[in-house]
């Protein structure tokens, strides 16, 4: 049997604002859906359509976590059948530079790797 552990008598340290940042766009798909939001409000149905790869029960689910962490806010339509809409908040908004940010780094990446694969081609067939 071990000695008891003792009680901390330090504040935890502050939080990082990185991390907390980052833990809004956690979970599959969250980037790509506050991407398919940020020109204008989107029906269940058109982010489907926007994000072909994504099933009905994952954007569900990604759409609720955003909700609920401010990011999204759900607004209901007076459509027969209910319908809703679903846009981005100031919060939301606010993580668009830096989603901006890493698609142009995806963009960069992807130049690069198309370049390398196509030399190596050109290399195969002299070679």
């Amino acid at each position: 049997m071990g000695l008891p552990v003792r009680k901390s008598k330090v504040l935890p340290p502050p939080t990082c604002p990185l991390t907390e940042s980052l833990a809004l766009l956690r979970g599959a798909w969250a980037p790509n859906v506050i991407w398919c939001l940020s020109a204008e409000p989107r029906r269940f149905g058109e982010l489907r359509h926007d994000i072909p790869r994504i099933s009905a029960r994952v954007l569900s689910a990604r759409l609720r976590e955003l909700e609920s962490r401010g990011l999204v806010c759900r607004h209901l339509l007076a459509t027969s059948p209910p319908s809703a809409e679903y846009a981005l908040t100031e919060l939301g908004r606010e993580l668009l530079p830096a989603i901006k940010a890493l698609a142009q780094v995806g963009r960069t990446l992807i130049a690069e790797w198309n370049s390398r694969a196509s030399l190596e081609r050109k290399a195969r067939v002299v070679g």
